[in-house]
């Protein structure tokens, strides 16, 4: 098993957010610096709602460094919600009061199937920790994990490929068809294009028909979700395992991109368009290389085999669905009353799909950070350095 572990916690109005790092190897340098920079990413976006505006996430960390250098303990991060001032008696942990529980639940939402789990009569137990608000630390944890793959030369971006029905014209996917091994610069360029983008989108001309799909369901009283794509470069071949099937590089990220809030699919290289096409026109022709080692002609495969890396680019795609919470809401039910009425609102985006972009790559880079650790071991930086160099 990987030596990293995580664990958050905290609700989306309460005092804060608190996120648990274990297994980092001592000696790595943190920039707290990115790590704060990583956070105002999730913020940025087109189509944010309100609470952007109260929060200015910046990192604490309370153990696990010092003189900013990780010993190998279990690093301890938080990030303060700037809005708990205002719902202090409705979320303190000993006492308060709660003057308008939360009786309807949201379709599309936790709200209702959390309510069954754990017996809750107030919806407000259930919606503030599913809030994707929790995703905050995960960037600020992902933000770290990325410091350590830095070290080992792999690089993560992101740019978000469709917003409702409009779509960009150049993707990672099509690139990896069309010129395959030599596609990391080009993927590189797009993604940072996108930096630029208040979409996250590298295409001037598309963010402006999403920009107007975006006004045209804020105006109706709706959401629209959308598809960003993650890409990992300079990833070592030997990632993952395919001798054990709850190793495999593929399904670790399958299963952390899903439990992104909102995403309802996840694709790797060219994912659903395999079921469409003959196997010559899926799989990557392995060609002469370099001083002798193979190389691929194309990376349809998106960098992983029978669940391991094989040295290309690793290519992710998926699916956000549009936010349930509306300002027009669906029907629903209120479980006091048991009467039909509109959906409870509560503040939200209209547009999130460009900071799930950026949650998207806080995943991967957790992800593999937790697969280097498995495949290249050591308690300190000095160790994993021999033993990614092969110097053990």
């Amino acid at each position: 098993m990987s030596n990293l572990r995580i664990l958050t916690a905290g609700e989306s109005h309460g005092k804060g957010l608190v996120g648990i790092l274990e297994g980092m190897p001592a000696g790595l340098k943190i920039d707290k610096k990115k790590i704060d920079a990583q956070l105002e990413r999730r913020q940025r976006g087109y189509g944010r709602g309100d609470r952007m505006k109260i929060e200015s996430d910046r990192i604490e960390i309370f153990s696990g460094l010092r003189f900013g250098v990780t010993l190998g303990t279990p690093i301890t991060v938080f990030i303060e919600n700037k809005d708990w001032k205002n719902w202090q008696s409705r979320m303190n942990v000993w006492s308060g009061k709660e003057n308008a529980p939360v009786t309807v639940p949201r379709p599309g939402h936790a709200d209702l199937a959390g309510a069954i789990k754990y017996e809750h009569t107030d919806l407000r137990n259930v919606l503030e920790r599913s809030s994707a608000r929790e995703t905050a630390v995960r960037v600020a944890l992902g933000a770290i994990a990325r410091q350590l793959l830095d070290v080992f030369g792999i690089w993560i971006g992101s740019h978000v490929i469709q917003i409702h029905q409009i779509q960009t014209k150049a993707t990672f996917r099509k690139l990896a068809e069309k010129i395959g091994w030599e596609t990391g610069e080009q993927i590189r360029k797009l993604s940072e294009l996108a930096e630029n983008s208040e979409l996250r989108c590298s295409d001037p001309v598309a963010e402006k028909k999403m920009k107007t799909a975006i006004q045209k369901a804020q105006k109706n009283g709706d959401t629209v979700g959308g598809i960003f794509e993650v890409t990992a470069l300079h990833v070592p071949a030997g990632l993952g395992s395919y001798a054990a099937w709850d190793r495999r590089l593929d399904a670790a990220i399958a299963s952390d991109f899903m439990s992104i809030p909102a995403i309802k699919a996840v694709e790797i290289g060219l994912g659903i368009e395999n079921a469409f096409r003959f196997g010559s026109e899926v799989h990557d022709a392995i060609i002469p290389g370099k001083n002798h080692f193979p190389e691929r002609s194309s990376n349809r495969a998106g960098g992983i085999e029978g669940g391991v890396s094989n040295g290309q680019p690793i290519l992710v795609r998926a699916t956000m669905k549009p936010i349930p919470t509306l300002t027009k809401p669906l029907p629903s039910v209120d479980l006091k009353t048991h009467r039909a009425v509109p959906a409870h609102r509560e503040r939200a985006d209209v547009c999130a799909v460009p900071a799930a972009s950026v949650v998207g790559e806080a995943m991967m880079a957790i992800v593999l950070a937790k697969a280097l650790c498995q495949k290249v071991g050591g308690d300190s930086m000095n160790q994993m350095k021999r033993h990614f160099h092969g110097d053990a």
